[in-house]
């Protein structure tokens, strides 16, 4: 959806443009009719008396300051029920996109643009697992998702679509036929496998490594996929804390090696069918947001010994792709009375869509997640029958092929029908990835998707198939409901034991001044390999054997420390025996978040902590400007580094020419360091993992790295390519456009802004309809592996595609001082007062309060809403 040229098709399109032309009325309608006149309509009542069938008893629903709702039920039923209620309310078109998404059904909304998409989703099966769930369910979760879509569905009862969102007066001149479906639990579970492909997998960097051996040796590939850092903190250093380490109670795999591929006796240099993949990957991209390793979260637990109450603080700040509305919807869920029979009283962050609060905290503890992010994907090779392509080998014997017919509806078009294949690895994904299935050419030797290396030999006949612990049935959700539920450690870590896919990492505290972590997940035990590169799938000899068990996964309970810092570093213990990834964050804000509170001026309040998320120190800076500091330059680049970068504290806030500069420079360094070597889709990006990189490589002047192949007459050492990128970084052509040539006019933030677009129609190329949805650009600070974390991507934009979606303080001494903010604001209704007002909050850094008690909530709020059966 980066262009909805793409995410349409270009002639559907052009009809849509000449539509919205001729019978919008042209400008007035956007600019006036459509946010004065339909918009208004779909805005939530807030205040008053709605009679609604299906409700046990009254329901109480405060709106806050800023619009939060604040629920108030005397049963379980009537709680879900009205959390459905006002997530329709306020979200029912960011809800509807999603299910759309997880069902495979884009084309039904948006035409045949997506007709590729929806087949790679079917392909996946998110629905099929989700339906499987549905039905290993407890009958208590059943009950909560079933109230759930009939709060959702009581909203939508009689409304007309353009009462529901303004959206949908947009979407009904491209799709007039289109008509909102009811809610159904199989809808909310399908957004877990949506956040389990953001969230779990390596399959993007398998294909990266193994196109890479096209050009690279094993060795050059090493270098750029470093080990993490001895010298960077990892979470858990010692098993459960306080306590000593456990002996695992079976035999871990220790066999780490992966093989490498060859086809036949050739050199194979031809990589068109992986390259195809990689390109396919990021159709996923534009739906979801950009992933990777690099996008993770912040999490830490301060104990009481450390602040200034005595008892914990917990923050949390998760970080994903950059998107209008926000993806969490804060509200607050009360049993009035709290009870054995409703025994819900909780606050925090939810998915429009699903029930419950994702993250927050009870009446009795806290919990906050950052992605462990393990490698819970592999690809497999199949070998096929070259007789009947519906088998394939499986140990020396030909299997069937499960096979799945799917129909995939296209608005304003006829029905595609697709045919999956299912080995019994996984579903195989070249059945909806282009060349992968028929297009390379069986003539022609080195048209094939693995370069040689000594190893295994290519059959002649393959598909490739996707192991993921994700297309195992299992909901995250019943974990989530049982940490909203719990009131200690132990019902913690037990509601943790499912909480399969995707693993997070689990931090905890509690009103008793305890602090916790626990890893949980699915993560599996290899026969072979370390998941780095795609293996034989018809051997067996790389099958999983089995997952870590949950006694084994990294835990802490009190750490002598007195804090637990959990950012995407390496989690576990070193010398730990299982593989959970080998691609953890590179630990730069972790080992920053740990400085901080090691070296805190007193005892660790709210403020404090404050402080700690709007850091923006690059510790990537920290490294590179002494290197620089001492290269020679010419006369008027070493006074420009001098003034500049001589004395900066490596803060990269709003306001500052100095880290402007420095990112120019290190676009630069990255571009002019590995340009010549690499392929244009696997440019360096920036962040953690070329920072690691880097990092590395400036303790080696003279590496081949550093020559320019292109220049064979000269070679480059370090100091050189380090003088050309400043050189070139004084000459920034965005940054000379921006402020002109004064670099004390240069500002990080005005560049390094964030705008946020609606998903679908705010990436229209249209102006008239995206500036109906979109927002911004906001200048602020920080930058990628910061703690401060605004990703941006380096050879394309210093624009922030990815940030911290909410940030949260929780005060465990006294729940009604904790603080909170996400990106946004709670309303998806675009021109609603509570669209865009979080937005210069979170560009500063701010936040406001989350209030626990009733008394406070309702002398803060601005609507009281009785639900009435």
């Amino acid at each position: 959806m980066k262009k909805i040229g793409k995410f349409l098709g270009r002639g559907l399109l052009a009809v849509v443009i000449f539509a919205l032309i001729v019978a919008a009325g042209g400008t007035f309608y956007f600019k006036r009719y459509l946010p004065q006149t339909v918009a208004p309509k779909s805005f939530p009542q807030i205040e008053g008396e709605i009679q609604l069938d299906g409700l046990d008893g009254a329901v109480d629903i405060y709106r806050d300051g800023m619009g939060i709702p604040h629920i108030y039920a005397s049963t379980t039923h009537d709680l879900f029920f009205a959390q459905g209620y006002v997530h329709a309310q306020d979200r029912f078109w960011q809800m509807d996109t999603w299910r759309h998404v997880g069902s495979g059904s884009l084309s039904e909304m948006f035409g045949k643009g997506q007709v590729k998409t929806d087949a790679f989703l079917r392909t996946l099966g998110w629905r099929r697992v989700a339906e499987q769930e549905w039905e290993s369910l407890s009958p208590e979760s059943k009950e909560i998702l079933q109230a759930y879509a009939d709060g959702v569905n009581a909203y939508l009862k009689d409304r007309e679509a353009e009462a529901v969102s303004l959206e949908y007066a947009v979407l009904g001149l491209l799709s007039p036929d289109y008509k909102i479906q009811p809610w159904t639990p199989i809808n909310s579970l399908t957004w877990g496998k949506a956040m389990a492909w953001d969230l779990g997998g390596n399959m993007d960097e398998e294909i990266e490594r193994a196109i890479l051996l096209k050009t690279l040796s094993p060795e050059q590939v090493a270098e750029l996929f470093p080990e993490y850092p001895a010298d960077y903190p990892v979470i858990v250093p010692e098993m459960g804390g306080q306590s000593n380490r456990q002996s695992p109670t079976q035999s871990p795999i220790t066999n780490y090696q992966s093989p490498t591929l060859r086809q036949g006796s050739g050199q194979v240099t031809n990589l068109p069918a992986l390259q195809s993949l990689a390109e396919d990957l990021a159709r996923m991209e534009n739906i979801l947001g950009p992933k990777g390793p690099d996008i993770g979260s912040n999490s830490w637990a301060v104990s009481g010994k450390r602040t200034n109450t005595g008892k914990p603080l917990l923050a949390n700040d998760m970080h994903l792709g950059i998107q209008m509305p926000s993806i969490w919807y804060q509200v607050a869920l009360h049993c009035a009375p709290k009870s054995e029979a409703c025994p819900f009283e909780v606050t925090g962050f939810s998915f429009a869509g699903v029930p419950g609060v994702v993250a927050g905290h009870n009446d009795r503890i806290a919990w906050a997640f950052t992605n462990l992010g393990p490698d819970v994907q592999d690809l497999f090779i199949e070998k096929v029958n070259p007789e009947n392509p519906n088998q394939y080998e499986a140990d020396g014997k030909w299997a069937d092929f499960e096979i799945i017919e799917e129909t995939i509806n296209v608005v304003g078009g006829e029905p595609v029908t697709i045919s999956i294949r299912v080995s019994r690895h996984g579903p195989v994904i070249s059945e909806t990835y282009g060349p992968l299935k028929d297009e390379t050419d069986p003539k022609d030797p080195e048209d094939v998707p693995f370069k040689e290396e000594a190893g295994i030999d290519l059959p002649e006949h393959y598909v490739i198939a996707l192991s993921w612990t994700a297309l195992t049935p299992s909901s995250p959700f019943e974990a989530i409901w049982g940490f909203n539920l719990a009131q200690n450690w132990e019902e913690f870590r037990e509601a943790a034991r499912t909480f399969h896919v995707p693993a997070q990492n689990l931090l905890y505290a509690d009103v008793d001044g305890n602090i916790g972590y626990q890893t949980p997940g699915m993560i599996p035990i290899r026969k072979n390999g370390d998941g780095m590169y795609p293996v034989p799938g018809w051997t067996g000899e790389y099958d999983w054997t089995g997952f870590i068990p949950f006694e084994e996964l990294p835990y802490a309970f009190n750490p002598p420390s007195g804090y637990i810092v959990a950012a995407n570093n390496q989690a576990h213990p070193r010398g730990y025996p299982y593989l959970i990834t080998k691609e953890w964050d590179y630990g730069q804000r972790a080992a920053r978040i740990v400085e901080m509170i090691e070296n805190a001026p007193g005892k660790i309040d709210s403020a404090y902590v404050q402080q700690m998320h709007g850091d923006s120190k690059s510790l990537n800076a920290e490294v590179l400007v002494p290197v620089l500091m001492n290269v020679p330059l010419e006369p008027e680049l070493a006074a420009l580094r001098d003034t500049y970068l001589g004395g900066w504290d490596f803060q990269e806030t709003a306001d500052s020419p100095s880290a402007m500069l420095f990112e120019a420079f290190w676009w630069d360094l990255l571009m002019d360091t590995f340009g010549d070597e690499l392929p244009d889709e696997y440019l360096p990006a920036g962040g953690s993992r070329w920072y690691a990189v880097m990092r590395n490589l400036v303790n080696q002047p003279d590496s081949p790295w550093w020559d320019d192949k292109d220049s064979e007459a000269v070679v480059e050492t370090r100091d050189d390519v380090f003088a050309r990128a400043f050189a070139e970084a004084a000459q920034c052509k965005r940054c000379i456009e921006k402020f002109g040539k004064d670099v004390a006019k240069w500002k990080w933030g005005e560049l390094h802004t964030a705008t946020f677009r609606n998903q679908t129609l705010g990436n229209a190329g249209i102006g008239l309809i995206e500036d109906l949805f979109n927002r911004g650009p906001y200048v602020t600070g920080g930058g990628k592996s910061i703690v401060n974390a605004t990703g941006w991507v380096a050879g394309e934009s210093f624009e922030i595609n990815w940030l911290p979606s909410e940030r949260e303080i929780v005060d465990l001494s006294n729940f009604d001082r904790s603080l909170a903010l996400h990106t946004t604001g709670q309303s998806g209704h675009a021109f609603h007062p509570h669209y865009d007002d979080m937005i210069p909050l979170w560009a500063r850094v701010q936040y406001y309060p989350m209030w626990w008690e009733r008394e406070s909530v309702v002398a803060d709020s601005e609507g009281h809403l009785a639900l009435k059966p």
